[in-house]
């Protein structure tokens, strides 16, 4: 039976994680607070910071500003989802008129 966890991230219970996802403090909070579902979130967000940003993994100040960005996403100010929100079917994307693929140019 998974373990429940109250999802600070998405505001509902929903199951947590197996284990903390790393080692110390932030993991070990991650753990208690955010849902399975929440923590899969982080990967495409973290990309999208490690692109914005140019970060070097291999630099440990990169490392500080991702784990720095990734304690905002989860527990920060504004890290709540929208009310009423809900994730999006697995596969399901936003729909465009005319098919898929990227927009052409003009």
């Amino acid at each position: 039976m998974p373990r429940i966890v109250y999802c600070v991230k998405l505001q509902r219970e929903l199951p947590g994680l197996d284990k903390p996802p790393f080692p110390g403090k932030l993991g070990q909070r991650i753990y208690e607070q955010i849902s399975k579902q929440a923590y899969d979130m982080w990967p495409a967000q973290q990309v999208l910071i490690i692109n914005h940003y140019g970060l070097n993994m291999a630099d440990p100040e990169s490392r500080k500003i991702l784990r720095e960005q990734m304690e905002e996403f989860f527990f920060g100010r504004d890290s709540a989802m929208p009310e009423g929100w809900a994730p999006e079917a697995a596969g399901a994307g936003p729909q465009r008129k005319g098919g898929g693929g990227a927009p052409r140019k003009k």
